[in-house]
């Protein structure tokens, strides 16, 4: 698979409106192309058909979409799951924006079939002191983990991390409101009893009551619990 070619590719898909538009979605992120999410994961798919171990280890950390598309690959290649892992780990500091992050979580789909043994895999992500690390393991929690069995041991690290930058306590937000959606009682109680900084607990709330799924007299009862 050659690099040159597949770069041709991503720039001919480019579009220069929605890379204006996506840009500002993504602050700080300058080598965006503007290749739409829906078509980078259509060329990843028709790419891991191909050698695509090759492109994998040799694409040049430069663009955006070249990010996303080998994220993409560890998802959507055949490897086994130690190989799966294996990859991840390597993909993980290619990660500097939310996007990425989320986007690349959202492909690991193989974790539905192998939760126990990516749980473990995820624990050092949890206690890491790097941004994306943390983000990386607060998404894979909100999109493979909210299960009563695992959320009292994520709502435990969701209070360990101290990391003060707006991407993790983001996450952590967008994850307490996951889990109340799907567990509102132990998520509930957890909210009463927790020691998440007061920025990430008030946005928990704000981002529980923008939820459709949440009742009128719950989202009033919620506010009324926010932190002055």
């Amino acid at each position: 698979m050659n690099v040159e070619n597949v770069r041709k590719t991503l720039l001919a898909l480019a579009d220069e409106d929605y890379r204006i538009f996506h840009s500002k979605l993504v602050p700080g992120t300058e080598n965006i192309l503007g290749v739409r999410v829906p078509e980078l994961r259509k060329l990843a798919k028709k790419l891991v058909k191909e050698d695509w171990r090759e492109y994998f280890e040799a694409a040049p950390d430069m663009y955006y979409e070249e990010d996303m598309l080998r994220g993409f690959m560890v998802g959507y290649g055949r490897m086994d799951i130690e190989e799966r892992l294996d990859k991840v780990r390597e993909f993980l500091p290619s990660i500097h924006n939310w996007a990425v992050c989320d986007c690349f979580c959202s492909t690991l789909k193989f974790t539905e079939k192998n939760r126990e043994k990516v749980w473990e895999f995820l624990q050092p992500y949890f206690l890491s002191d790097k941004t994306y690390e943390l983000r990386f393991a607060s998404v894979m929690a909100l999109d493979y983990y909210v299960l009563p069995e695992y959320a009292p041991a994520v709502f435990r690290y969701f209070d360990e991390m101290k990391s003060g930058d707006y991407y993790v306590q983001m996450a952590v937000a967008w994850a307490v409101s996951v889990y109340y959606v799907h567990l509102p009682e132990m998520t509930e109680a957890y909210m009463r009893e927790n020691l998440l900084d007061d920025f990430t607990y008030n946005k928990s709330i704000q981002k529980i009551c923008e939820s459709y799924r949440v009742d009128k007299e719950t989202k009033a009862r919620l506010r009324s619990l926010k932190r002055k």
